[in-house]
């Protein structure tokens, strides 16, 4: 029997603005995204990459069409399925929208405790763990303000990944990471495909990691022009 798809789109259309100023900005997009795999989305800016990667990722209502996502349907869904949806996914965007006044290890910690998991100390182990997997084992009683921008953005990798997610939507997660830390992130997300079935989505103009896609889709004016396996 063929595997179920962490990811289903069919028909999907999306409008911003209303009246005569309403825009479509996404065209009868039509895909499934397999379990454990690493689909990038490309294209230039404007194409609908990020408008994409937001519907499917349930952070965005579905307008017209269908978007099934780990087999729930997203459109018409209550909020209260919508809100136990999202405590299945990751999320990691360019800004890396960490607590001011809290230290790394704390951001990382808030990961587990919206989605209360774990006792305290399960929760304050496996924080400590992952932010070791990204390098930032040393900075954990550190302030956002006392690190680079690098170091920032992988304690939001880190906060992101610390739940085990099955699915993790990424907005040009290596956009603000030197070549060595982008890989880094990359092949974490790849080993989670690997050895617990993690899907990840990714928006990314960064050429360095195409290689290590499972998947390349790109998109033109809010339809998909090219989609290629590896």
């Amino acid at each position: 029997m063929r595997n179920v798809p962490a990811i289903t789109a069919e028909g999907l259309n999306h409008w911003f603005g209303t009246g005569e100023a309403r825009k479509q900005a996404v065209f009868d997009v039509n895909l499934e995204i397999e379990r454990g795999s690493l689909t990038i989305l490309m294209g230039p800016s404007g194409s609908g990459k990020t408008t994409v990667l937001t519907l499917l990722g349930c952070l965005r209502d579905v307008q017209e069409g269908s978007v099934e996502l780990l087999d729930t349907e997203l459109n018409g869904a209550p909020e209260p399925l919508l809100v136990a949806t999202r405590r299945r996914l990751g999320f990691i965007f360019q800004a890396h929208n960490l607590h001011e006044s809290l230290s790394a290890e704390q951001n990382v910690l808030m990961g587990l405790q919206v989605h209360g998991k774990g006792d305290a100390h399960k929760q304050l182990e496996a924080s400590r763990h992952v932010l070791g997997l990204v390098g930032l084992g040393d900075r954990m009683n550190y302030l956002p303000a006392n690190l680079s921008g690098g170091q920032k953005q992988r304690v939001a990798v880190a906060r992101a990944l610390v739940s085990n997610p099955e699915v993790v939507f990424a907005d040009e997660p290596t956009a603000a990471l030197d070549k060595e830390s982008g890989m880094t992130v990359v092949q974490m997300l790849k080993a989670l495909g690997k050895t617990r079935g993690t899907t990840t989505v990714m928006v990314t103009h960064d050429n360095r990691i195409l290689d290590m896609a499972d998947r390349i889709i790109v998109l033109e004016e809010g339809r998909i022009v090219s989609d290629t396996r590896k």
